[in-house]
């Protein structure tokens, strides 16, 4: 990839960022046409037409009752099927929540179809013109089994865009967009870097393939994952790769994060904000040694004293994860190289993003 400067790296996150402030003003209409007209009806299928590859980092399976394996990909899918996209997902056989960016060097990948899906989800994509199959993706030369070991995030968008969809699909010519998630429980601040749904968004603009990255917050506990809050994230989601591609600002350049609020309590989403990714740690992985035994340690969360000076505290003004908690709907660009928008030659795009997000993106 060539070298992009700095300069054009803030150029093009400002300009997201005046993308996302025009997205809160409009709420779920179109632009008014001049100061009196009356909003136009938004199209019945705003996203008629568009082809998306529906990955993420929690399997496809949907079989627990916290619904942290999966369940949010079904929402997604059925939101953006309403919405009148073509949808084929391809994902993680197991679930692979914290692989960040990590790939498969050697060995054979094996597709599992799903033909009887999640009760409630059968008919979501039904008419569709690619079928909208399900597969999940194992480490095998055999069938997938319950005990298989499985793809990665990133192995799964990679293989998909290179020759799965080509195969499966008929897409030749690849997907317009890859959508991944809906994560169960956000990914913000430095957990991002862990995140495997965001590193199967990074791998899709690796390969110059505009992506989206969604998360929903857990329920207090951050333990359950109620489905209101998976169902409020793919209806904002929907609605905004509908403006961004009304606008034409869907872009290779970098990847678009979203995570979303818990609204499981009837507590409505704020406005979505333009942000950056924080540093402070939020959720991390500490390490005791188990009594009895000098060489296992147990792998545990780590708790955040959250005070000034404390490596948990987060230090970014306009931080993803101080957005998340005061209950907004947060949005930042990830750039392939993980430097968050350092590097990013596209600064016309991103200025026109963060101002969509911001002013005219719809309201949860």
């Amino acid at each position: 990839m060539p070298t992009i400067s700095r300069s054009r790296s803030r150029i093009v996150l400002a300009t997201a960022a005046a993308v996302l402030a025009s997205l809160t003003a409009a709420a779920d209409a179109l632009p008014q046409a001049t100061e009196t007209a009356t909003h136009a009806e938004p199209p019945a299928e705003p996203l008629a037409g568009l082809r998306v590859l529906l990955s993420n980092d929690d399997s496809m399976q949907a079989a627990k009752a916290s619904h942290s394996d999966g369940l949010g990909l079904y929402e997604m899918r059925k939101a953006l099927c309403a919405a009148g996209a073509d949808v084929v997902v391809m994902a993680p056989w197991q679930v692979q929540s914290g692989k960040g960016t990590a790939v498969t060097n050697g060995g054979a990948l094996t597709l599992a179809r799903r033909t009887r899906l999640p009760a409630g989800y059968e008919n979501d994509c039904a008419g569709a013109p690619s079928g909208s199959p399900v597969y999940g993706v194992c480490l095998s030369d055999d069938a997938c089994g319950s005990g298989t070991p499985s793809a990665t995030p990133a192995d799964t968008v990679k293989f998909a865009l290179r020759s799965g969809l080509s195969a499966k699909a008929g897409w030749t010519d690849g997907p317009d967009v890859v959508a991944t998630g809906i994560n169960s429980g956000p990914n913000v601040s430095a957990q991002v870097n862990d995140s495997g749904t965001v590193g199967a968004a990074v791998a899709a603009v690796d390969d110059g393939v505009p992506a989206l990255a969604f998360s929903s917050s857990g329920d207090s506990t951050n333990t359950d994952f109620p489905v209101a809050n998976y169902r409020a994230n793919a209806a904002f989601g929907a609605r905004l790769l509908a403006g961004m591609r009304e606008r034409s600002l869907l872009t290779g350049k970098f990847a678009v994060k979203v995570d979303y609020p818990d609204v499981s309590t009837g507590r409505r989403a704020k406005a979505p904000l333009w942000t950056d990714i924080g540093h402070g740690k939020v959720v991390w992985h500490d390490y005791a040694a188990r009594r009895g035994s000098g060489d296992t340690f147990d792998i545990v969360p780590g708790v955040c004293a959250d005070r000034p000076g404390d490596p948990c505290t987060e230090s970014v003004r306009r931080a993803d994860s101080t957005a998340l908690l005061s209950g907004h709907v947060a949005v930042a660009p990830v750039t392939a190289d993980r430097t968050y928008g350092a590097t990013v030659d596209d600064g016309k795009n991103l200025r026109k993003l963060k101002h969509y997000v911001e002013h005219d993106a719809p309201r949860p």
